[in-house]
């Protein structure tokens, strides 16, 4: 069998890169100061593709050095979680690894000085170097530990991280979390939802925390499909206490579960549908008691655009999915993503829901300036019903009421695009959009900057190799 995800775009990398030679087409905005970083998976070892899903691949992090007009240095590396040192044939990593031994793929930011992959439902996240070495395991100097989320977003006025962390050890709760500048946890609150939800994102605005219940939820029976071998049984109590780290199965019962080379890469979550899909909304200061539940029709958010108040309402741009992993199970294929608008009506009592833009796209943006706040523009990559990538770039506007599309041309995938400012006060739009472009007829992938207003070239960074279809980065000043 073949398995797209380990094909083409996302083909995983087998070594790791320093590069300083690097080819530049155009000029590089002499503004750009630091390190555009992006993450994936990049899966290593001996691996099933009857079993694997994009979303279990070892963590490769990405970076490109830019400073005075000039592209210093390319590096990528895996983020040395256990799962990945034991491919690589290195010794294990110390730190607290709870359900999941996975290194982290899916975000990489910058916050307290300090340079951090992440990945989602309460497992390790990770502390990087400038130059993208594993320190090791991060819990915010104690005060948050257990894990973290795939998904925090900066108060653009504070500096503080606020996120929403969910696992299958929660239960029918997830924590919302506010990390300060100084990279220490200052508010923890249990949140009550309705099973256990997959809650890839949550939205922030400048008065409200917007809570995602919907229908992909933790599918036990999966679970223990894939840590019980036949041969083996053991109490559901005990097996599920194993499962969330409250009790240690022996070594050599523990070692009969997986294949010699490598864990099974089976996703443990999938489509419910009889789980109510709903949205949330706190008041920052709030608790659990102060959250209201709205309904929504079906479907699956993994990623909001961006929120903000109007008055009595909340407006949230989010890209929706009619359903996730149902009879797809490998990856994120199960029907076309729109960009729509849900309008929380608090008086009302009511989630108002339309269309922007019916066309295939995913991994939105916003100028991280106006996270929370009444935004203009968006951008967002275009994909194709099947989730196979497409050569489009669109920005919309939601002022002007339409959007442009930039073609990067015949055969090639855009990634994520990141906004940065031209300056700490420019206008919303007054920048540069950065993000990996792969190119299918060469196999090489290239960092494409371009004017944010126009979308037309600003500049290129040429790398010699791909750089697999992944998911998340941002740009990371050195200031």
């Amino acid at each position: 069998m073949t398995n797209r995800y380990l094909e083409g775009a996302y083909a995983p990398l087998a070594r790791e890169y320093t590069l300083t030679d690097l080819d530049v087409v155009g000029e590089l905005p002499d503004y750009l100061d630091g390190r555009y970083l992006r993450t994936g998976p990049n899966p290593i070892g001996d691996i099933d593709p009857e079993r694997y899903h994009w979303f279990m691949g070892d963590g490769m992090v990405h970076g490109l050095r830019l400073r005075d007009g000039k592209a210093e240095w390319y590096r990528n590396r895996f983020v040395r979680g256990p799962q990945t040192c034991r491919a690589l044939g290195e010794p294990e990593p110390k730190g607290q690894f709870k359900l999941s031994t996975m290194s982290a793929n899916t975000n990489v930011i910058g916050h307290a000085g300090k340079t951090l992959a992440l990945i989602e439902a309460g497992v390790a996240q990770y502390e990087l170097t400038q130059d993208l070495d594993t320190v090791g395991v991060w819990d915010f100097c104690g005060t948050l530990p257990g894990g973290y989320s795939a998904h925090p977003k900066r108060d653009p006025e504070t500096g503080e991280l606020h996120a929403v962390t969910y696992g299958i050890e929660r239960g029918n709760t997830v924590q919302y979390s506010v990390i300060g500048v100084d990279g220490r946890a200052r508010r923890t609150v249990d949140i009550t939802v309705h099973g256990s939800p997959m809650m890839h994102d949550f939205s922030l605005t400048e008065k409200h925390v917007v809570f995602y219940d919907l229908p992909v939820t933790f599918d036990p029976a999966l679970t223990a499909e894939m840590t019980m071998p036949k041969p083996l049984r053991l109490p559901a109590r005990l097996m599920m206490s194993a499962l969330i780290g409250r009790v240690r199965i022996p070594d050599p019962i523990m070692a009969r579960q997986s294949k010699p080379k490598d864990r099974d890469r089976r996703f443990i979550y999938k489509w419910d549908p009889s789980y109510p899909a709903r949205v949330g909304v706190m008041p920052r200061a709030g608790g659990d008691a102060d959250v209201r539940w709205f309904d929504v029709e079906p479907c699956y958010v993994f990623h909001p655009m961006n929120a903000y108040d109007d008055g009595d309402t909340i407006v949230l741009d989010v890209v929706r999915h009619p359903r996730m992993f149902d009879t797809e199970r490998l990856g994120p294929n199960e029907g076309r993503p729109t960009l729509d608008r849900w309008v929380v009506d608090l008086a009302d009592g009511k989630v108002r829901e339309s269309r922007i833009d019916d066309r295939g796209q995913e991994f939105p943006r916003v100028d991280e300036r106006l996270v929370g706040k009444r935004h203009r523009y968006g951008y967002a990559p275009a994909v194709t019903d099947d989730f196979d990538g497409t050569d489009g770039l669109h920005k919309h506007d939601f002022v002007g009421n339409g959007s442009v599309t930039r073609s990067f041309g015949a055969g090639k995938i855009a990634g994520e695009f990141v906004f940065h400012p031209r300056s700490a006060d420019a206008a919303e739009d007054d920048g540069v959009l950065m993000g990996y472009v792969y190119d299918a007829a060469t196999d090489r992938s290239e960092l494409a900057i371009v004017d944010a207003q126009t979308l037309e070239d600003v500049a290129t960074v040429k790398l010699p190799h791909r750089v697999p279809a992944g998911f998340h980065g941002n740009w990371v000043p050195s200031v």
